[in-house]
């Protein structure tokens, strides 16, 4: 058994670990991956000649570079069961918050509220891709994320063409109230998330990504209670469309970035 490591210098989240476990998963050679995406390296366990496994990964264009490339004497690799018990309970709590977002800032006219509703979609969204990418064929790992990433963007979309309508002549004041309230509960929610993350010291990719995106996440729920505030000081409904916005264009580029994972 061969132990070769890579550095990936553009692997910064789940989207571009799923690409290169699609890409390599079809070389039957490629025994075991493991990743450390906030060190942006990947090693690939494999028999025979390594070439086969570069050029694939060259393809993606993600500034690969070969590290290094041993002889080693692991030859089984077990799954963690507790890290897909993990995702699975991740996964359950941003599609739950995902429903209670989007009704909820529908009822108090919040965009900032279904942004951030897309926004939860969205990493339930890799989160799925994630457990998928464990055992899951190619074919469907593909039907998911091209469903995942065009789903995102029609919404979004609709939703960012609602922020200009609003901005522009509709002068709805959202229930700021409301939109405290269920930000509040929100961060709660990612905050648990983290703390799981956190508990599990789990070095592997998908925890360490999952960490980084959760940790977004509550920046982008602090946005909305500050947002709520200033409706509320300003007695305007522009702070809530501006994070809105802001969130609609980062789950437009989240969606963008799972279409990439069909590419290939």
């Amino acid at each position: 058994m061969e132990k070769t490591t890579f550095e990936i210098k553009k692997m910064d989240c789940p989207c571009e670990e799923n690409l290169l476990r699609m890409k390599l998963d079809v070389i039957e050679e490629v025994k075991n991956l493991e990743f450390d995406i906030p060190n942006r390296k990947l090693t690939v366990y494999h028999i025979g000649n390594i070439s086969e496994i570069e050029s694939s990964i060259n393809d993606l264009k993600l500034g690969d570079t070969l590290l290094s490339s041993e002889t080693t004497e692991e030859v089984e690799f077990k799954e963690e069961s507790g890290q897909r018990k993990l995702l699975w309970t991740v996964l359950a709590i941003n599609f739950a918050f995902f429903l209670i977002e989007m009704s909820t800032g529908i009822i108090s006219k919040s965009m900032g509220l279904v942004a951030d509703s897309l926004d939860m979609l969205a990493d339930s969204f890799v989160y799925g891709i994630s457990l998928l990418a464990v055992g899951g064929t190619i074919a469907r790992k593909n039907n998911v994320s091209k469903l995942a990433g065009y789903f995102q963007i029609l919404l979004a979309f609709i939703g960012f063409i609602e922020v200009m309508r609003r901005f522009l002549g509709d002068g709805q004041m959202p229930d700021f109230w409301t939109m405290i309230i269920v930000s509040t509960f929100a961060l709660i929610a990612n905050g648990i998330c983290l703390y799981l993350f956190m508990k599990s010291k789990s070095e592997e990719s998908h925890m360490q990504a999952s960490m980084i995106f959760t940790s977004n996440d509550i920046i982008i729920n602090f946005g909305v209670i500050v947002s709520a505030v200033l409706v509320s000081v300003l007695n305007s409904n522009k702070p809530d469309l501006i994070v809105g916005a802001i969130v609609f264009i980062l789950v437009i580029y989240g969606a963008i970035r799972i279409l990439r994972l069909t590419r290939n």
